[in-house]
């Protein structure tokens, strides 16, 4: 395999982003002026209660969202913070996304990725989790769809040698190969008895049957150690290609005794090209190999070894100038390389590049990603395998593609070859994949719908995509991307925002997520109980007992602060209990319970004359769990209950 005769000569180290404008601007309050004695504001309620002191879980997360879902994010960083630092083992999955998407927003990226990592960890069999564990923002950052790869060995130009590093250039395929042509002063390398690399070509054909047969490229580029990889300027007058540590006769080592790689440039004129340069970067001391030219030939992309590396090998980058000198080479730097191989880049005329690594998650060896590099240090790359068929378990590497005719060519030494690497040939077919996104928009308290509810569609950094208004129906459409993570998000004025976090698959189809508002505002009829209004947590005692405990206590805390917020509202507190146990004794302890109840918020300052209370024990039952009917322990916690009846408001 000629990959590790390179490996060998590199000492066996080298072979080879939510946007701050997510949401413009925050929900405003609703203009309509209520009767301040009818309507009850929750988010004010919650805000109250935690300035008290007061802490759980289910507070936080209500407070955190409020401040996320109006794009305040360094307030809801705040308390996303304080729910993840203080309770860890209560948090459901969706909030560590909220929390990394609200930390993307602020550009706290490390942040963000370990809340990813933890969304990942409590939710691991999530499609999202699973992409995100692969690859963050799966394939989001490349025209991705998904394709169909027909791909056949060109058995009229590979040999039982090793054949790589093809390049199209003026209706020709070049490339490398170790074969022995006969030559009377051809060497062998020593370390696998095969002759050394040589650049050639062969006439493309119309199918892989009808290549010409390979012949060497050019006397002046060829020597008698190793050449690969090329790049040819759009005029094909200059290319770059990889070359041992040899040229005008002197062969050089590093101070350990390894001759490196380094890249060599050559200019044509009148069909000859001239005694090749090194590039200015180059160095014993490391290897410099296998460049590629983006689309106007103004950036030069190679892989290298050189200090800075972050691993065995990574893709750099230098800026040619018009001057035709080069810059001082960048590294691409995290997420793309990694501490393993990151080498053998090819940047495609829409500005994808692709690169083998055995550093990304693959299916072994070398595979074939594809990423589109950032343009600005707030961008974040997205790294993808481009899978199957191309990718294998084997070594699978110099890929290249025309992006006008589709057509691709890529190396592998997987076992249906000709020699230890061979030449594909592949056409690339896109699979039409539609996805339509729908969902009706509804109020949670009477299941209607909401017409003219603002939805949006929001890619995984947090920008808004789309924005459409909920029809009649209170319903929605998107057309959307295959294998791409979003956000759906309904708001109104008065309401809630509600949204939901939904991975496309890669197969046409339609995916619907409905969403539910809740009014913030909610009127308070005489009547009515507060605890639904509120939406409080039941409130629990000790079994057997009725003293009051911390977490009833901060239920407590949102009735009585509802009560100081309109001084002439009266409630009766009622509290009940099942069916079990005998019906005398379950009145009395339900009758201390309300007593107890009341007795608190009359500590905490509310007049005596505006609450009142009494224990019903299982005498009014909101199911048909009454005495001698077997029920299930969900049924019965739903008569242990307990209520706050507006008397009057």
């Amino acid at each position: 395999m000629m990959k590790n005769i390179i490996c060998f000569c590199l000492s066996l180290l080298f072979l080879g982003v939510l946007t701050v404008n997510a949401q413009e601007g925050k929900i405003d309050k609703a203009d309509k002026k209520f009767d301040q004695y009818a309507f009850v504001d929750a988010r004010k309620i919650y805000l109250e209660v935690a300035e008290k002191g007061y802490k759980s879980a289910d507070l936080f997360q209500k407070i955190a969202d409020s401040y996320y879902f109006n794009a305040k994010y360094v307030e809801a960083e705040v308390w996303y913070n304080k729910l993840v630092s203080n309770y860890a083992e209560e948090i459901k999955p969706e909030y560590y996304f909220r929390f990394a998407q609200t930390l993307r927003a602020l550009k706290s990226y490390d942040r963000a990725d370990e809340m990813m990592a933890k969304f990942n960890e409590v939710n691991s069999d999530d499609l999202r989790a699973e992409l995100f564990t692969e690859e963050p923002n799966y394939l989001s950052n490349i025209d991705y769809k998904k394709s169909k790869y027909t791909i056949e060995d060109i058995r009229s130009i590979n040999s039982r040698y090793s054949d790589f590093a093809p390049t199209e250039y003026e209706g020709k395929l070049i490339f490398a190969s170790s074969r022995d042509t006969g030559g009377a002063t051809k060497k062998i390398h020593k370390w696998n008895n095969e002759p050394f690399l040589d650049l050639y070509e062969s006439k493309v054909g119309s199918s892989s049957g009808s290549y010409t047969k390979p012949k060497a490229f050019s006397r002046e580029l060829n020597s008698k150690f190793h050449e690969s990889t090329t790049a040819f300027t759009k005029d094909g007058n200059t290319v770059y290609f990889t070359r041992n540590n040899f040229n005008k006769g002197n062969y050089r080592k590093s101070k350990n005794g390894t001759n490196k790689l380094k890249i060599y440039k050559s200019k044509k004129a009148n069909g000859k090209w001239s005694t090749p340069v090194e590039m200015p970067f180059n160095s014993d001391e490391y290897s410099t190999a296998h460049p590629t030219l983006n689309a106007d030939d103004s950036k030069l992309y190679f892989a290298s070894d050189m200090p800075g590396t972050v691993g065995l090998s990574d893709i750099w980058v230098a800026t040619v100038n018009e001057t035709d000198s080069v810059g001082t080479p960048i590294n691409l730097g995290r997420p793309i390389n990694t501490e393993g191989r990151e080498t053998f880049p090819f940047m495609s005329s829409k500005g994808v590049l692709y690169f083998g690594s055995d550093g990304h998650p693959g299916f072994g060896g070398l595979d074939v990603f594809a990423t589109t590099p950032r343009t600005n240090s707030s961008e974040k790359e997205v790294i993808s395998n481009i899978g199957e068929p191309i990718n294998s378990s084997f070594d699978d590497f110099t890929f290249i593609l025309n992006e006008d005719t589709q057509v691709g060519y890529f190396a592998s030494n997987r076992k249906r070859g000709m020699g230890s690497d061979d030449i594909y040939r592949f056409l690339k077919e896109e699979i039409p994949c539609d996805i339509k996104l729908v969902g009706v928009v509804t109020d949670k308290d009477s299941g209607n719908p909401i017409p003219e509810a603002t939805v949006q569609l929001i890619d995984s950094e947090g920008t808004v995509i789309e924005a459409v208004q909920a029809t009649a129906a209170g319903a929605y459409a998107f057309e959307a991307t295959c294998v791409t993570q979003y956000v759906i998000r309904a708001s109104k004025e008065e309401y809630s925002t509600a949204e939901a976090i939904t991975t496309t698959p890669d197969v046409t189809g339609t995916l619907t997520n409905d969403l539910v508002l809740s009014l913030l505002q909610k009127p308070i009829n005489v009547g009515d109980d507060l605890a639904k209004v509120l939406e409080l947590n039941p409130i629990y005692f000790d079994f057997d007992r009725f003293n009051i405990r911390p977490d009833a206590a901060l239920e407590l805390e949102k009735v009585i602060a509802v009560m100081r917020e309109y001084p002439t509202m009266v409630l009766d507190a009622r509290s009940h209990t099942d069916s079990r146990g005998k019906d005398s004794y379950n009145l009395s302890l339900s009758d201390k319970r309300a007593k107890s109840t009341v007795a608190y918020i009359i500590e905490q300052g509310i007049s005596s004359s505006r609450i009142t209370g009494q224990g019903y024990g299982e005498k009014q039952p909101v199911n048909t769990c009454s005495n001698g009917v077997k029920c299930s322990e969900e049924e019965h916690q739903l008569n242990r209950r307990s209520e706050f009846i507006v008397i009057s408001n």
